[in-house]
C-alpha cells in the first residue's frame, strides 16, 4: 500500500496560528549579565596585581640581587613584570631555583613530563633529567628520598601530586623531617627540603582530590606550612620556602593554577614566611583566611556593601557601611599571631574562614589563641566558617566549601551579636 505524504499548503499555518508581527523584538539591546554575575570573582579580583607598578611595590618583597643602598624608586624603575597564572609562576620559581643552585633537584610523580598541573613543564629539558626526574608512585618514598637528599646538603624540591595523598608520607614528614635538627642536637637538618602539593577544592574533585590537610601538620614543631593566594605570592613564597633553613610544606590551591592571573616580577624575589598580609584595612571586624577562600571573602565584602535584591532584607542598612579588615594569613605554621591579634584588638570581632573541616581545623587553634590574647577586647565570640565535617561529596561539592554567602552570613551575625 502506497503511503501518502502530508504536504501542508501555504495557508495551513496562518489558519492554525494567528499572524505574527513581521518585525522581531531586539533581545540584545540590554547587555546580558556576565557568566559569573556582577560580583567579583578570581578573574576580576581587585586583590590581584594588574599593573607593573603594583606588582613591583608588593608589600614585603625583597630581591636577593638588590643593592641595600638603592632606593625603592631605583629598584622599581629597573625591573620588569610579565602576566602569569599561578602554575606559570610556580614553574618560574623552580626554574630560578634550579638555575641559581647547582645542588637543587625537582622530583615527584610525572614531574619530568610536566606534572598533572603543568607546573614542571619543560624543566627536565632545560636542566636535564638528572635534576628533574620522575619517582615511583610512593609518597612515603618521595618524602624519605627528599629527607636523605637534604641531609646530604642538596636542595630537594619534592612534589606530592595531590595533598590528599600526603598521608602515607606523614610519618617521614612529622617524625623525621620535623625532628632531625632536634634529634641530632643541631648537627644535621633538612632545611633544604620543600614539599610542594596541590590542595583545596576544585569543584568536582570528590573525597580524594579536594581535601585541605594543612591542620594535620600544625602540631609538628620544626615544619613550616605555606599557602599562597595568587601567582605573585606563589613565586615569592615558594622561593622563600626553598631557601628557608627549615623543611616547608608548600600547598598550592589547585583551582587557582589557571584562574588567578596577575603581573609577576620576572626577576628572582622572595616574600617573607610567617607573615600575614592585610589586604583590606578595616576597624569593625577582622576577616581572616588563606588560599582560595580569600576570593570568597572579597566577594562577601561586596555583598555586604551592596547586597543583591535577594539578600537585601537579610543585611541591615546599618551594617552595609561596616569596615571589615581582610587578612591573608599565608603561613599556617608558624602563623602570624601578632598581626592577627593586633587587628582583633582594634576591631573587637574575628571571623576565620577555611576549606578544611571545623573540628580541629586551623581555625580552632587561631580561635583559642585570640580568645586568650584578646579576651577583654572581644565584642562577640570568634566565628569559624569552614567546610563540613564530612568527606567532600562526589557531587555538589560547592555546598561543602565556605562560599561568599556563608561568609557574609557570619559577618552579619558577628556584627549584630
Amino acid at each position: 500500500m502506497q503511503s501518502t505524504i502530508f504536504r501542508p499548503s501555504r495557508n495551513f499555518f496562518p489558519r492554525r496560528f494567528p499572524s505574527l508581527p513581521t518585525c522581531r523584538w531586539n533581545s540584545t539591546v540590554a547587555e546580558p549579565p556576565p557568566a559569573g554575575g556582577h560580583l567579583p570573582g578570581v578573574a576580576t579580583s581587585k586583590l590581584l596585581k594588574q599593573t607593573r607598578e603594583a606588582a613591583l611595590r608588593t608589600s614585603g618583597i625583597t630581591y636577593p640581587d638588590e643593592d641595600r643602598s638603592s632606593t625603592s624608586e631605583t629598584l622599581v624603575g629597573g625591573r620588569e613584570t610579565r602576566k602569569m597564572n599561578t602554575y606559570q609562576a610556580v614553574r618560574d620559581a623552580m626554574s630560578i631555583a634550579l638555575l641559581k643552585d647547582d645542588k637543587a633537584v625537582v622530583f615527584g610523580e610525572d614531574v619530568a613530563f610536566g606534572g598533572v598541573f603543568r607546573c614542571t613543564m619543560g624543566l627536565a629539558e632545560e636542566f636535564g633529567k638528572e635534576r628533574v626526574f620522575n619517582t615511583p608512585l610512593t609518597e612515603q618514598g618521595i618524602a624519605g628520598f627528599g629527607i636523605g637528599l637534604a641531609l646530604m646538603g642538596h636542595t630537594a624540591i619534592a612534589e606530592i601530586q595531590f595533598a590528599d595523598y600526603i598521608f602515607p608520607a606523614f610519618d617521614q614528614i612529622v617524625n623525621e623531617a620535623a625532628k632531625i635538627r632536634y634529634r641530632s642536637g643541631g648537627s644535621y637538618n633538612v632545611g633544604g627540603l620543600t614539599i610542594r602539593t596541590p590542595t583545596m577544592s576544585v569543584g568536582h574533585g570528590g573525597l580524594y582530590h579536594s581535601q585541605s590537610p594543612e591542620a594535620f601538620f600544625m602540631g609538628a614543631s620544626g615544619l613550616k606550612i605555606v599557602i599562597p593566594r595568587s601567582p605573585l605570592q606563589a613565586k615569592g613564597l615558594l622561593l622563600g620556602s626553598i631557601r628557608d633553613p627549615n623543611p616547608v610544606i608548600f600547598m598550592e590551591p589547585k583551582i587557582l593554577y589557571r584562574s588567578a592571573v596577575e603581573q609577576v616580577p620576572i626577576d628572582d624575589f622572595e616574600l617573607p614566611l610567617g607573615k600575614a598580609e592585610v589586604l583590606v584595612p578595616g576597624s569593625d571586624l577582622t576577616l581572616l583566611t588563606w588560599g582560595t577562600p580569600v576570593y570568597h571573602c572579597e566577594t562577601a565584602l561586596h555583598m555586604l556593601k551592596s547586597p543583591p535584591p535577594s539578600l537585601e532584607k537579610h543585611i541591615p542598612q546599618s551594617l552595609r557601611s561596616a569596615k571589615v579588615e581582610l587578612i591573608d594569613l599565608r603561613s599556617i605554621l608558624p602563623w602570624d599571631i601578632e598581626t592577627v591579634a593586633e587587628s582583633v584588638k582594634r576591631t573587637g570581632r574575628l571571623v576565620v574562614v577555611h576549606e578544611a573541616g571545623l573540628t580541629a581545623g586551623a581555625g580552632a587553634e587561631i580561635s583559642a589563641q585570640i580568645q586568650k590574647r584578646c579576651f577583654l577586647k572581644l565584642e562577640a565570640p570568634v566565628k569559624r566558617v569552614t567546610g563540613w565535617d564530612t568527606p567532600a561529596g562526589l557531587q555538589y561539592e560547592k555546598f561543602n566549601i565556605p562560599d561568599a554567602l556563608r561568609v557574609v552570613d557570619a559577618i552579619v551575625g558577628t556584627l549584630t551579636y
